[in-house]
């Protein structure tokens, strides 16, 4: 989520910046074929209500993502852009944790949160991410969690600093997997990595769940989990989880998207 992806393609001297602007609520899937295109990483900003997905590709790569996505733009991108590319990825704060790229420097004695963007599917910055972190840091109970959907492994990271534990981050996604204990790893922090389908296998039992995806797919795991507290997010501000047994503690929004603390 945020701003991810490495925006670096290693051994390219000619390279065109490939951008192409998808609705909100279709995001997930057009993360999923960009990577498949664009491997080594990738720019997001949000545009209201659509989402700019950019990658720097050679000549092979800008061609395969105009045909994977008819209305993509391209630029010419000037020499010495290998470097400006860290200029995207910018730190953030959200519940008293600082969260940022490896090249800049926390404060001191701050709660930190370090993400390379090399390989991560969420660096901290989106919205959502901050806006679950804030309501983790909202709630009093402060024991074992469950990140449902943890890309890059931020969510959990950033609970393990505010004291939750023991932690369980799963993911359907090996290479999500693969980066959360890596960042994990990184930030000397321990917790339990797996690979699970959210929508289909068991979920572990935890007291407090976090699960940072879309609307349809929130609504399916609530129809699953067993957690008392869940924070549910990566809906668009307006938009709610419909499932009964839940009721509505809390509720945030910050730049156009929304969050919300459920309990049973």
């Amino acid at each position: 989520m945020g701003a991810d992806g490495d925006v670096r393609v290693r051994g390219v001297t000619d390279v065109t910046r490939v951008a192409v602007s998808v609705p909100a609520a279709e995001r997930e899937q057009a993360i999923a074929r960009l990577l498949e295109l664009a491997p080594q990483g990738f720019e997001e900003s949000d545009r209201g209500a659509e989402i700019e997905l950019a990658a720097y590709v050679d000549d092979v790569g800008a061609a395969a993502m105009r045909l994977a996505f008819p209305g993509a733009e391209s630029t010419a991108v000037e020499p010495g852009w290998e470097d400006r590319w860290r200029g995207f990825h910018q730190p953030a704060w959200a519940g008293g944790v600082w969260l940022g790229p490896p090249w800049e420097t926390p404060p001191a004695g701050a709660p930190a949160v370090v993400i390379d963007p090399g390989r991560a599917f969420g660096t901290g910055a989106h919205a959502t991410t901050r806006l679950c972190i804030e309501l983790l840091a909202g709630l009093d109970r402060r024991g074992s969690l469950l990140d449902i959907g943890c890309g890059s492994g931020v969510l959990a990271l950033a609970a393990a600093r505010l004291g939750y534990g023991p932690i369980v981050a799963i993911d359907d996604d090996p290479v999500a997997v693969e980066v959360t204990r890596a960042n994990a790893a990184a930030n000397g922090v321990a917790f339990d990595a797996r690979l699970v389908d959210a929508l289909h296998d068991p979920l572990p039992e935890a007291e407090v769940a976090v699960a940072n995806v879309l609307l349809a797919p929130v609504e399916a795991i609530l129809a699953r989990l067993e957690s008392e507290l869940v924070i549910t997010s990566g809906y668009l501000a307006g938009e709610r989880p419909r499932v009964g047994g839940w009721e509505v503690r809390s509720h945030a929004e910050l730049d156009g998207w929304s969050a919300d603390v459920l309990a049973r």
